[in-house]
């Protein structure tokens, strides 16, 4: 008895409890997000991609507002002139990204995600003649087989064509974004936060030049199919700010989960929520699961996880090879691995907060672009998932 009190009192520490809830929180806004989209496009007819995208990257830039003078980040001011191309990235994938979902199933716009990691392995080498390494190479043709099967063994899939392309298309521009704001970030040498506090601003002017140009705004009277002529219900309502809350929730409990834990721990909680979303589209919005679907998305779930093993892997030789130099860096993946920062030996120390946490994920992030798979970009705060937010992305 005295064993197990001991075993109860060693587990069921405030580290780690705390350690726990931010670990559900980070399931449940990086899973809700997904579900709340679907719902507002779905179940609400809120069929105005570019307007909901703006939203949700206006409370993204009164997200990072807020956070920088709560001393989450330290502001960096970066040249806007160089920001223009990533922000007008991040509005293509986002957008496109929200297309995808509204127009496919949850199911589909899921392995799309998935699919963003050999894609960016391709775009290297197309683009910069990075050649992987041949077990990664094997990873990804393990991923690549299994979002084939799923993919083309679905009526629902071969069916929607012009999802397909969509769908293909947030997956290349997804990527290219991740390329694009990597580079920009050992340009500049900033943090994935303080890149994303920078652009936010143009992004939100892009697309509010972008709204009226694309959207039936209904100016000249408020018909139904416009803007102006939506009915806005009190549960449209409440789902729209439900779904932008949801992206913020999903960057602050990355990087508090990261903080308080580990890279792994992470990439395993990622690949839960790859699960509870692809459950859920079934569950909620009546996917189908035929079994050579869920085969294939088997397989490629086991390549994904394969990929990640070793992308951690390779990560961890890197960070143990870096000189000081190298860890000031800030890569576009944050993962706490390596050495602890004086947040983080707070945070082993019990003595965990929200803001210690969060700041232990920036400052020890040196193997993230190497080690997160590809995942949620959800309002353009990356969350490292196997395919989730996405970043964020709107997930």
């Amino acid at each position: 008895m005295g064993y197990t009190n001991f075993s109860k009192a060693t587990i069921l520490t405030p580290t780690n409890l705390r350690a726990l809830a931010y670990g559900a929180m980070n399931v449940v806004s990086a899973s809700g997000i997904v579900f709340a989209n679907k719902a507002v496009f779905k179940t609400y007819d809120f069929h105005f991609t570019f307007a909901l995208t703006e939203i949700h990257t206006m409370f993204t830039l009164l997200g990072m507002i807020m956070m920088s003078r709560l001393g989450f980040f330290e502001v960096k001011h970066l040249p806007q002139s160089s920001l223009v191309q990533l922000a007008a990235a991040y509005v293509g994938y986002i957008v496109l990204c929200n297309l995808s979902l509204k127009i496919n199933t949850v199911g589909f716009y899921q392995v799309m995600k998935i699919a963003v990691a050999p894609t960016v392995l391709a775009l290297d080498l197309i683009l910069f003649r990075k050649l992987p390494q041949p077990k990664v190479i094997a990873a990804v043709f393990v991923v690549c087989m299994g979002i084939a099967v799923a993919t083309v063994t679905d009526s629902q899939m071969i069916s929607n064509i012009s999802g397909m392309f969509v769908g293909m298309a947030a997956t290349v521009v997804t990527a290219l974004y991740q390329i694009w704001a990597g580079a920009k970030q050992k340009e500049l040498r900033a943090s994935s936060m303080q890149l994303l506090h920078a652009y936010t601003p143009q992004a939100t002017l892009m697309l509010g030049l972008l709204v009226p140009m694309v959207e039936p705004i209904g100016w000249h009277g408020q018909q139904p199919g416009t803007l102006l002529g939506y009915s806005y219900t009190w549960g449209a309502i409440v789902a729209i700010f439900i779904s932008a809350v949801l992206g913020l929730l999903v960057s602050l409990s990355t990087f508090l989960v990261i903080g308080a834990t580990s890279s792994l721990t992470y990439n395993v909680v990622g690949h839960l929520k790859t699960v509870i979303i692809l459950t859920g589209g079934c569950l909620f919005f009546g996917d189908s699961m035929p079994p050579k679907k869920f085969f294939g998305v088997c397989i490629a779930m086991v390549g994904i996880i394969w990929y990640t093993h070793l992308k951690l892997v390779q990560a961890e030789n890197v960070a143990s090879s870096s000189g000081p130099e190298g860890q000031q860096l800030n890569p576009l993946l944050p993962l706490a691995h390596g050495k602890h920062s004086h947040h983080a030996r707070s945070i082993l120390d019990n003595r965990i907060s929200p803001k210690s946490a969060f700041t232990a994920g920036l400052s020890s992030r040196r193997t993230v672009a190497a080690a997160a798979p590809v995942g949620d970009y959800t309002n353009g705060h990356y969350a490292p998932a196997n395919g989730s937010s996405n970043i964020h992305l709107h997930s």
